[in-house]
């Protein structure tokens, strides 16, 4: 609860003007710098006093009392505190000197901890969609740009962790991140793994043999057991070349269990997958050369993504026995081409753009976004039933960023939407 004051201190939830108990009034001038540190709450605050203004920190307690008990009494740098801010004030707090921190005792409405609850309550659904409406449609679409930008941010924070993690090897980065791409959220954790366990330099040695690149990629993905019971030619000269090439390279596979095949579309089937990201490293061992050269070129940058299976793939969806009467398309489709564009070739440019200050290509990154059509799924319906009708993939991202890192976290005071409502309820 001390977290949700100081929040609400923060952000200006509290409301103004307060007095304190001896009746002088409070005016917040600036909250301050919240500190995530040891030390006072927030750093630099500015707040008037009466007639005086008083530049400083500030500590923020449940109950007054918390101030001994966390030992801040006997800290130096509790000393410039100019303003104790709490629920419950049991008691008065001195400096060192003697003279009183003045205290300002908060209380909020009753309605505030009950939309609260509400709010931040466990469910599945998003909690303030009866109450969208209240919220005007400038703040709805200045939120939505911000998310939009915050999940971009958030795509490249990743690729910069796995590009530090490789010391700085752009090219398994890119590698990393079209595996991760190519699992469509259902098998992205199994890809970034399967990738994870494969050596580059290993795969260049065989790029121009597809069934030696099919037999690493297959074998890593723990999907060569040599001990099924099958005539599939394809499928036993993988297994032989797999034990040569993994007692080579010690390698050794993920388990088969990681991959996702209920509720998976036939063309998303791991196998036909896995298929097509060995077929791209075959022929785009260069991704990010290929992503930068393209730039903000749409028709070059879908002609990046449109690799084709092998054709031993065209009528199957594993291994084996089953042969379909009908065959499937050897190549991703343009919407699958476009959630690639979105999950891949954006993030690689805009994360390039930054680790190089390049302030062109990071608009170019970000107006690639603005150029493809919103993404259809689940949470998207979801949002559209509320009155949100995307125009793009940049606001269809923020739909799904708002959703995952917001309403499933169930974190509604960092969200404009939840704070505008909460804020209503704390100040009016």
């Amino acid at each position: 609860m001390e977290e949700i004051f100081q929040i609400l201190w923060g952000t200006r939830m509290l409301g103004i003007p307060f007095q304190l108990e001896n009746g002088e009034s409070v005016r917040v001038i600036d909250p301050g710098i919240l500190n995530r540190d040891s030390g006072p709450d927030f750093f630099n605050s500015k707040v008037k006093i009466g007639e005086k203004t008083w530049i400083g920190n500030i500590e923020i307690h449940l109950k007054a009392s918390d101030w001994h008990r966390h030992g801040h009494d006997s800290d130096p740098s509790y000393d410039n505190v100019i303003l104790h801010v709490v629920a419950h004030s049991d008691t008065l707090i001195l400096r060192k000197d003697g003279s009183v921190i003045p205290q300002l005792r908060v209380t909020l409405p009753e309605r505030f901890y009950h939309t609260f609850a509400y709010l931040s309550s466990s469910s599945p659904e998003i909690r303030c969609a009866h109450r969208l409406r209240e919220i005007d449609r400038i703040r709805k679409a200045d939120w939505i740009e911000t998310l939009s930008i915050e999940r971009l941010q958030r795509k490249g924070a990743r690729i910069e962790e796995i590009l530090k993690r490789l010391n700085g090897d752009w090219n398994g980065t890119c590698f990393m991140t079209l595996a991760r791409g190519l699992g469509f959220g259902l098998n992205s954790i199994p890809f970034e793994m399967l990738a994870s366990g494969i050596n580059l330099n290993h795969l260049r040695r065989h790029s121009d043999n597809i069934l030696q690149m099919e037999a690493i990629f297959f074998g890593q993905a723990g999907l060569l057991d040599p001990m099924t019971n099958t005539d599939d030619r394809r499928f036993q000269l993988m297994c032989r070349e797999y034990q040569f090439l993994a007692r080579k390279y010690s390698m050794k596979p993920i388990p088969k269990t990681t991959w996702k095949f209920s509720k998976t579309r036939p063309q998303n089937m791991p196998y036909r997958r896995i298929a097509l990201l060995a077929k791209a490293m075959a022929e785009t061992p260069d991704l990010l050369n290929k992503i930068l050269t393209a730039g903000g070129d749409d028709d070059k940058l879908r002609d990046i993504f449109k690799w084709k299976v092998d054709p031993y793939w065209s009528r199957r969806l594993t291994f084996g026995g089953d042969f379909q009467t009908e065959a499937n398309p050897s190549s991703l489709s343009d919407s699958s081409i476009n959630i690639l564009l979105i999950n891949v070739a954006v993030p690689i440019l805009y994360t390039y753009s930054l680790l190089h200050a390049d302030h062109e290509m990071k608009e170019t990154a970000f107006n690639i976004l603005l150029s493809l059509p919103p993404e259809k799924n689940s949470i998207i319906r979801e949002w559209t039933r509320l009155g949100f009708n995307p125009k793009d993939a940049a606001a269809s991202q923020a739909l799904i960023h708002l959703k995952k890192e917001y309403c499933e976290r169930h974190d509604c005071l960092h969200c404009r939407f939840g704070n505008i409502l909460l804020r209503r309820e704390a100040t009016s």
